[in-house]
Order: C-alpha cells, then structure tokens, then sequence
C-alpha cells in the first residue's frame, strides 16, 4: 500500500473519481471533481488502480455534508457529499461521455437532465437484509451488513415499514421488501414525482392515431395504459407473471399483456403481431411504436434484432444504465435515427441515471411525421 497525491479530474460513472497517477487511471471515492487529495492505493492493476481517500487538500465548493450518518459506509449512495446541483451536472456528462465513448456518438441531442424534486425523502421501496440480529445495508464493496435505524433518501412510511421490521423479536435471516402498505409487489419506478414526469415524457413523444404498440418490458403496464387512447391495440410483455396480472385486472379489449421471455416474443413476431404482419407484406406501413425499459443489462443480440426486423415507425428506450443505453444505441442507429436523449435523476444521492432515449425508423419520416414534444417550462 502507498500514498499518492491526486487531481480529481472527473467522476466515473458509477460515482468514483478519476485521477491520474504516472499515466494511470486512479479510481477513489467521495471525492470530487477539482479536488486535491491524499489517498492510499488499495488494488493495482495493469491498466488503472483503486484507492481510498485519505486526506483533502483541496476541497470542492460543491462540497456539502451528507445527511446520512451511514454514508461512506453503506453501499447505497455515492453523491450525499455533493451539492444537488453539481450532482445533475456529473449525471448530465456521465451520460453525455457514454454515448461518445461506447457509443461512438458525437452529435447527440442531448436534452438537460431532469432534477428530482425532492433530494431525500424519495424512495418509494428499499430492500433490507437481516443476518444475526443485524438489520441494514451491505457495506461498500463487500458482503457485510451495517445497522441501519432509518434511511433519509426513504419515504417516512417506508421507515415505518423498517422500523417494525427492526421491531421484531425472532426475525429471520433474508431480504425484505419494504414498500408503503398500499404499494403493488410488482416492479415500479422508485421515484413517484421522477416517475410521473417520465411517462408524460414518453406521451409527449407518442403520436396519436397509431395502429399497435409494443411496451416490453411492461410491468403493470405503466407506460402502456397511460398511452391507450392513442393506440388501436397494445402489447405488454414481461417475465413477471404477477405484474402481468395486475396489468390485467383493468384491462380494456384493445389491450394483451403477455407473461413471457422479451426476445422469444418479439422474435416470433408473426404470432405477436397477426394481421399486421400480412399488412406490411401488402406494402401498407401503418404506425407502430416499441417501449422498451430493460434490465441494467440491457437488450440482447436477439431482441435488437427482432427490433430491427419489426421496424417500428418509433422506438422509445428507457435505460437504467448509460453504458448499456451507449451500446445498444451503437447497433441500432443504422436503422434508426436519435431524436432526442434525455437523462432524468430518478435517484438523487445515488451513482444510478434514468435515461429516455428517442428514436425514429430512417424510414419513417416519408409516412409518418415525428411526433413534437410538448414544450415544458
């Protein structure tokens, strides 16, 4: 171990600094752009190193102090030493430097991120580990549980649900989900407000008079029901057999939710899609729309293919993950044009972006014009 001097350059995404030691990448921390630090290097490898912040010798104005008495110990955020407004800033670039990067995408229109708003107090979920009496968080970086009395990014009824949980006298070791009593125990976004502004953006960008839409990744069918009345029919495939039913519970005639694999679905599309398919084999090019709001990991091979092969008049991508997004975008711009890329901060204090990326068939404009965003103040 040894202790080197360090120039934040930048933050990575996944919330560490970037600094340079003898040619080196160097990756610490809680710390922040512009910054002066003394670290202690922990991991070495050929290609870049991992240390741990030591001493600041120069601090940041954006500098603040966390609200969290765990912070720097638990796992979950990696931002609460940053003022809000130069967290939207390092999200903004991360996002931006993905698509440059991975992408290999210069001139994207990029859109300014959205902020919360609220920084903390947000969370509509969390989930808890308890292991020997000890109820909380993993540790940064390893497999250990920190204590945790009250987590200040979660909603106050979601700190009820903790503080019961603590409460009681033979827990068992596990995971526990900790939602407000009259949250659905399916797959939600978990930034209400954040959440909110995300679906009006998705329907600002929908025309409407549109022949079918195809919302993978469905959920409960938070995207789709909100955009029904735009749509003569609509598709909703999801793995989670639950979500899948709650989605049917209030389901009109014009709507089909299928509990089932994203990519075999889309890939036997002529059973998917039925009489559509034989009015584009007519030559007839009536509009369809794809959602899709994947995994961290992204689309597969398969599904960017079946994608391509549908060729949908507009593709709407949803990502929780900004490299994931960069790739997936790299495949698919040969076919399909960026609109618009617009970053949302879905989780304040946290390394995590939501991006909304939209995309147009090359095709499309000679039968369908684009759909104009709302103006938003």
């Amino acid at each position: 171990m040894r202790l080197v001097d360090l120039k934040i350059e930048d933050v990575a995404f996944g919330g560490k600094g970037v600094a340079r030691e003898q040619g080196k990448a160097v990756f610490v921390p809680y710390v922040i752009d512009g910054e002066v630090v003394s670290a202690e290097i922990v991991r070495e490898k050929k290609q870049f190193a991992e240390a741990e912040l030591v001493e600041l010798k120069q601090s940041s104005a954006d500098r603040v102090t966390p609200e969290c008495p765990y912070f720097g110990r638990c796992g979950g955020c990696a931002y609460q030493h940053i003022a809000y407004e130069h967290q939207l800033a390092i999200k903004q670039r991360q996002v931006s430097g993905a698509l440059q990067r991975i992408g290999k995408m210069n001139d994207v229109p990029m859109r300014p991120i959205i902020p919360s708003p609220k920084q903390y107090e947000y969370r509509n979920r969390i989930t808890v580990h308890a292991e020997g009496g000890v109820v909380g968080f993993f540790r940064r970086d390893s497999h250990q549980l920190i204590d945790v009395e009250r987590c200040p990014i979660s909603l106050d009824e979601v700190n009820r649900a903790l503080a019961k949980l603590r409460g009681q006298k033979h827990l068992q070791n596990g995971h526990y989900t900790l939602r407000p009593a009259s949250g659905l125990r399916v797959f939600s976004q978990v930034n209400d407000e954040v959440a909110q502004t995300l679906r009006d953006l998705v329907a600002d960008l929908v025309a409407p008079n549109q022949q079918l839409l195809i919302d993978c990744y469905c959920g409960a069918g938070f995207f789709a029901k909100a955009l029904l009345d735009k749509f003569e029919r609509v598709i909703g495939i999801d793995w989670d057999r639950y979500a899948i039913a709650a989605a049917k519970e209030n389901a009109t005639q014009k709507e089909t939710y299928i509990a089932g694999d994203v990519e075999s679905e889309l890939t036997r599309s002529d059973d998917l899609l039925g009489a559509e398919v034989e009015t584009r084999r007519l030559g007839s090019r009536r509009s369809v729309t794809i959602i899709v709001d994947p995994p961290a990991t992204g689309l597969t091979e398969g599904i960017r293919n079946a994608i391509t092969n549908l060729a949908p008049e507009t593709l709407i991508y949803v990502s929780c993950n900004p490299p994931t997004l960069a790739r997936d975008l790299k495949e698919l711009q040969n076919r399909f044009a960026i609109h618009s890329i617009t970053p949302l901060d879905m989780f304040p204090q946290t390394a995590e972006i939501e991006v909304l990326a939209h995309l147009r068939h090359r095709q499309a404009d000679q039968y369908l014009p684009a759909a104009s965003p709302k103006p938003r103040e």
